[in-house]
């Protein structure tokens, strides 16, 4: 099931950089009842993140630019567990009809959230390799940087091994799914104080 997940990240991230901007127009390929149209939107979220955190650390922005990038960014967030969230409803969905056993344990974490994981360490991967493949960098950062990029293409390996065991056993009903709204409270006007306190 992940050769799928990180396929159609890999696509995502790959079409982001033909245009290489984050006010690219998104034109997710996938039809909107399939698993892989949830997972390219979420991967578009992340990549376009991702780039808004390059891009507001630049040391000469403007600072009224680099405020509202922030806000974007927090925008960004929102959406990002807004789409773990349908995802995992996704899988609740699927899942639904299985009986489980006696015995059956609950994971330290959702099917979405731990593919939330390998979305981002798709990032870390393109990103990496971009460094090894630079033709302007010295040959110890370019060692460096293969190094950091064979851990990542490790750590892929075992994330996508751990989502696929994790859902086979759901699958099978020897773990459950119980999911938690994250309940983010700082884009809230009710509950962040610094919101519904003002004068």
């Amino acid at each position: 099931m992940t050769k799928l997940f990180n396929q159609v990240f890999d696509k995502c991230i790959e079409d982001y950089h033909i245009q290489d901007s984050v006010d690219s127009p998104i034109n997710n390929p996938y039809p909107a009842n399939e698993l892989s149209h949830l997972l390219y939107a979420k991967c578009q979220i992340d990549t376009v993140q991702w780039h808004l955190e390059d891009i507001i650390r630049r040391e000469n922005i403007d600072p009224s630019i680099a405020l509202g990038i922030k806000r974007r960014i927090d925008r960004s967030n929102q959406d990002r567990t807004d789409m773990v969230e349908y995802i995992d409803s996704y899988y609740l969905n699927l899942f639904k009809d299985i009986k489980t056993v006696n015995s059956a344990t609950i994971n330290t974490e959702s099917p979405a959230w731990a593919i939330d994981r390998l979305s981002i360490l798709a990032l870390k991967i393109y990103h990496m390799r971009e460094q090894v493949e630079r033709t302007d960098a010295s040959q110890e950062h370019i060692a460096s940087c293969q190094s950091k990029l064979d851990v990542l293409l490790s750590q892929r390996t075992d994330l996508s091994c751990a989502i696929d065991t994790l859902l086979e056993q759901i699958s099978r009903g020897e773990k459950y799914m119980k999911v938690y709204k994250q309940m983010k409270m700082y884009n809230d006007p009710s509950l962040n104080p610094e919101l519904y306190g003002k004068v």
